[in-house]
């Protein structure tokens, strides 16, 4: 697929995700780079490796749709944790809160849609988040770790079936199971924590699963696993976990894959 070398507005924020869009633009060929800084949350050493720069808080749509507007970009991407818990609830300015008044739901799905739909008001149009990052998406067949037992390729395709039934519903993406019972789902609080639940109740080499949501809107909240992902599942305990090929991003990937492999953790692509 041939990738977008036009001017790219980023929005950036936390983690290393925003880093790794921007090296994988530049290797693309994307010459001009403007970014959404968002206190507290972005790292402002990224600042150096783009063209151009636009500091705000978290609920300033107003700001950030100008930022778009002059950043003279025709596309955007957003990248990095910007939860949608935290998108608003920071002193939002009044473009959020007359966006908020709109919304009968508020979740991960219709903020960030909102969000899109302002910003192509302004004439810039949010494209997938996983674009310029093909080299850290998961793949299929085993990724990193040792190789799977027989009841753990059991309890990947339960899991897989339970996270895109609880995705489908907008409850959460991830599920820890174990020997065909469901230990813990993502709600509200984050795949960490679900974690943290899931392997105490599993008490060792329970399984993780982290699946897209059907008909998943690929320009926000995509699966992503990560270091700090591995770091908690080796706390708590979980000995595989399964991702969805195509469409989770392993937060770079060759980190990712060293450290599962020092962790003896296996991580499997369906």
């Amino acid at each position: 697929m041939e990738l977008p070398t036009d001017p790219l507005f980023l929005i950036a924020g936390s983690g290393e995700y925003p880093r790794l869009v921007i090296e994988g633009a530049r290797k693309a060929g994307v010459t001009r780079i403007a970014m959404a800084v968002f206190e507290g949350e972005t790292d402002p050493a990224l600042a150096a490796m783009v063209d151009d720069s636009f500091p705000m808080r978290v609920g300033q749509l107003g700001k950030l749709l100008e930022a778009a507007r002059q950043s003279g970009a025709t596309r955007a991407l957003m990248a990095g944790q910007i939860a949608p818990s935290h998108l608003f609830n920071l002193r939002p300015d009044f473009k959020a809160l007359v966006l908020l008044a709109k919304l009968k739901e508020r979740n991960a799905e219709s903020l960030f849609g909102a969000v899109g739909s302002e910003m192509t008001k302004v004439g810039v149009s949010l494209i997938s988040a996983t674009t310029f990052l093909d080299d850290h998406l998961a793949t299929p067949g085993l990724i990193a770790g040792p190789r799977l037992k027989p009841r753990h390729v059991e309890d990947l395709d339960y899991g897989f079936r339970i996270a895109k039934e609880t995705s489908r519903l907008d409850i959460g993406q991830t599920v820890v199971v174990k020997n065909g019972t469901v230990l813990a789902v993502e709600a509200f609080e984050g795949t960490n924590e679900a974690i943290r639940r899931g392997g105490k109740l599993g008490k060792g080499a329970a399984t993780l699963v982290k699946v897209s949501k059907p008909g998943q809107d690929m320009r926000f909240d995509v699966p992503v696993v990560g270091t700090k992902t591995l770091e908690v599942a080796a706390e708590a305990g979980i000995r595989v976990i399964g991702v969805e090929a195509g469409s989770t991003i392993l937060l770079n990937r060759p980190k990712v894959c060293a450290l599962a492999e020092s962790l003896a953790i296996t991580i499997y692509g369906k």
